[in-house]
């Protein structure tokens, strides 16, 4: 059996090495590595698979929601909503922005932001909603996206790890991850379900004065060159990646299958007396970013351990929710303030996912789990 990774990035480039190196010697051969027509390309070749009206690339995931915020002008002071159980991204940003962060907790099943718990979170200073889809789901939207439009708030999702997820409003309409609402962002990191070969990162807007603005704060401001009529910075998806995410886009689908049947197969053999499997949304598909569990009765950290003995790569995500990181102790929150995003703190733990995979991996794999949980 061939060494289990907790992301095979060098087994997936290998299956399409010929197609990969062509577009990558065409760019050399063209020597436009910025902002050559493989941008382009492929921006009109991700808004067509979302059915995004337009997608604005941007240098990563974390740019994207900072530009999303200085697109919707919210200014010092204002207030966002964030889940408490996230990664920093979501939140650092708008803390550079010194926008005013207010967190809430997250469903235990689902580990996506309570849509119960908004309204009682919003005050006159709340100007957006950012939910998280984590890990591979899209958050219950609709609720979201009902809340925000009573209190005329705009929505920012976080699709990072939810690319190609769909969801299905009660009215049996369809949409993908990142673009219901307002706009949504994602990141192309490397071991992202649709990952280039560096950074990268992109919005969904739907609006296109919106759409204009996100993509002049991108360009230092500019419309026209040398024309800076915003104050903007400067993120840009360079061609080599954009090409490889043409390439890479084509497949996407058939990775989401890969690590859908993936999921399946630790589904069916793990112990469900000791692990709780991930619960899917009834309103929205599985893409499996990341197969998290929730360990019932062993030490989560133990568990790791002797996983990592075996051979068998796992990760936290993540070991401290936003309100306990020292970074964001001005938050003036505590210990005991998000009861959920502790717990799944102490208790979640993936294990690989990828679509390289193989059956007897996936034995391996789950046979140490239910041995040692």
């Amino acid at each position: 059996m061939q060494a289990i990774q907790m992301v095979d990035l060098k087994g997936q480039y290998l299956k399409i090495k010929p197609e990969i190196d062509e577009v990558i010697q065409n760019v050399i051969d063209e020597s436009a590595f910025i902002k050559g027509k493989q941008v382009k390309d492929f921006e009109r070749e991700i808004a067509a698979y979302t059915g995004a009206k337009h997608c604005i690339s941007c240098a990563n995931g974390t740019d994207a929601l900072q530009i999303a915020l200085m697109a919707l002008n919210i200014r010092e002071e204002d207030e966002i909503i964030v889940p408490a159980f996230t990664y920093i991204a979501t939140v650092e940003t708008a803390a550079l922005l010194r926008i005013k962060i207010i967190l809430v907790d997250v469903d235990p099943d689902t580990f996506n932001i309570d849509p119960l718990k908004l309204e009682e979170a919003i005050t006159s200073k709340t100007k957006a909603i950012i939910p998280v889809h984590l890990y591979g789901q899209c958050a219950d939207m609709e609720s979201i996206m009902h809340i925000a439009q009573k209190y005329n708030l705009s929505v920012i999702e976080d699709a990072a790890q939810s690319i190609g997820a769909t969801y299905i409003s009660t009215n049996g309409s369809m949409n993908k991850a990142g673009t219901i609402g307002t706009i949504g962002c994602t990141s192309f990191f490397p071991s992202k379900n649709l990952g280039c070969f560096g950074d990268g990162g992109a919005m969904f807007i739907n609006d296109d004065a919106l759409a204009l603005k996100a993509t002049m704060i991108a360009n230092h401001g500019q419309a026209k060159k040398y024309t800076h009529e915003i104050i903007g910075i400067n993120s840009r998806l360079d061609t080599l990646q954009a090409a490889i995410l043409s390439i890479k886009l084509r497949k996407l689908d058939e990775y989401i299958l890969a690590r859908q049947k993936a999921a399946e197969y630790y589904d069916l053999h793990l112990d469900q007396s000791k692990v709780v499997i991930p619960q899917r949304s009834a309103a929205s598909s599985h893409v499996f970013h990341q197969y998290t569990l929730k360990i019932k009765n062993q030490d989560r950290d133990i568990l790791k351990t002797k996983l990592q003995e075996s051979g068998i790569p796992s990760m936290v995500y993540y070991p401290l929710p936003v309100h306990l990181q020292p970074a964001f102790s001005s938050l003036g929150y505590k210990k005991g303030d998000f009861p959920v995003a502790e717990q799944l703190c102490s208790k979640v733990i993936s294990l690989p996912m990828h679509t390289e995979l193989s059956e007897e991996q996936l034995a391996y794999v789950t046979k140490h789990v239910n041995l040692f949980a």
